[in-house]
């Protein structure tokens, strides 16, 4: 690269912002994905995430799910803002062209509190991640100084857990329960797992080895905790029971997260993958290595369709069903 000469994500950033400017590439349209863009200009796919990631933070872009990333509407409610530093500069692009987020003007940062920064930090994560939360981008997406919102929040650290407190605060329980142990589990895990399917980054917060005490977080193991006491299970048991049930829950959300960033990534579908995966799919049931998998995959008449929502309530009843021998057994010696 010549001396003065824009990095490539950079120049790569440049172009979509005239693309998006001119027209070219209108609100709602899916832009190029990274595979594309490291192809079309030649460079590496961390470079091209980069570009994107870049767009993304002056509101430019929009990350959604099953779809990958698209043009933001200019005046969509939720679409983030650019940095204050360039709103303020409207500094144009290598095109000479001020982006139409750069054209945006800021809310007075007067308005700023608490609540407004958690909200626009769990819209954040919702439509980039968990790895995309940070203080810069939270402030970016307000269109506020970089530093305003530590006025309210600590740090980076505070702010995940805060917005990871709001969202499991999303849902609640009946204040008069269902009757019998099972029912009640069942009501919580379908609970939990309504918020990770709402919040796919909620998965990946941290292991269950090292986890968040957050009060919104406790309710939900209080109403398992509460379902299974006084059911002969001593304490180790109950805690065991509770870990292995809610780790059931997440380790099947994890996948949610993992496959929206793969889609986004790629711009290939889940269906476009396996249609893709056919030949070595073949490969592997012919070589005869693998004679159970193979004969499976020939009794499929219509082949197999991994849905995660029925995999999740297949795994819960069988849980649940071991973990009634066990209650049964524990009843049986109290």
């Amino acid at each position: 690269m010549t001396p003065g000469t824009p990095p490539p994500f950079r120049r790569i950033a440049a172009d979509l912002r005239r693309r998006i400017a001119t027209g070219e590439l209108a609100p709602g349209e899916r832009v190029p994905s990274t595979r594309r863009l490291a192809q079309d200009w030649g460079v590496a796919l961390a470079t091209a995430t980069k570009a994107l990631t870049e767009l993304r933070l002056e509101g430019l872009v929009e990350a959604r799910p099953r779809v990958g990333t698209v043009v933001a509407a200019p005046d969509a409610p939720h679409a983030p803002h650019a940095p204050a530093a360039r709103t303020a500069s409207a500094a144009p692009d290598a095109a000479g062209t001020a982006s139409a987020a750069q054209r945006r003007p800021a809310p007075p940062e007067g308005e700023l509190s608490r609540e407004r920064i958690i909200r626009a930090s769990l819209e954040l994560a919702d439509a980039q991640g968990l790895a995309a939360l940070s203080m810069r981008a939270v402030a970016a997406r307000l269109g506020v100084s970089p530093m305003s919102p530590y006025r309210y929040v600590a740090g980076k650290e505070d702010l995940v857990l805060l917005t990871a407190d709001a969202a499991f605060g999303e849902a609640s329980y009946p204040d008069v329960p269902p009757a019998g142990w099972r029912p009640r589990l069942e009501l919580g895990a379908r609970t939990l797992w309504s918020l990770f399917r709402r919040h796919p980054w909620l998965a990946h917060l941290s292991p269950v080895t090292r986890p968040k005490l957050l009060p919104n977080l406790m309710t939900h193991a209080e109403w398992a905790l509460s379902a299974l006491d006084g059911h002969g299970l001593d304490a180790p048991a109950m805690l065991d029971v509770h870990v292995l049930f809610y780790s059931y829950i997440e380790g099947i959300a994890v996948n949610l997260e993992r496959e929206t960033q793969a889609q986004a990534a790629t711009g290939v579908t889940e269906d476009q993958w396996m249609e893709h995966q056919a030949p070595a799919l073949g490969a592997l049931a012919g070589s005869g290595r693998f004679p159970v998998f193979s004969r499976l995959i020939a009794d499929l008449e219509n082949g197999y369709d991994l849905d995660l929502d029925s995999l999740f309530e297949f795994g819960l009843a069988n849980l649940l069903d071991g973990l009634a021998l066990r209650i049964e057994a524990a009843g049986r010696t109290a």
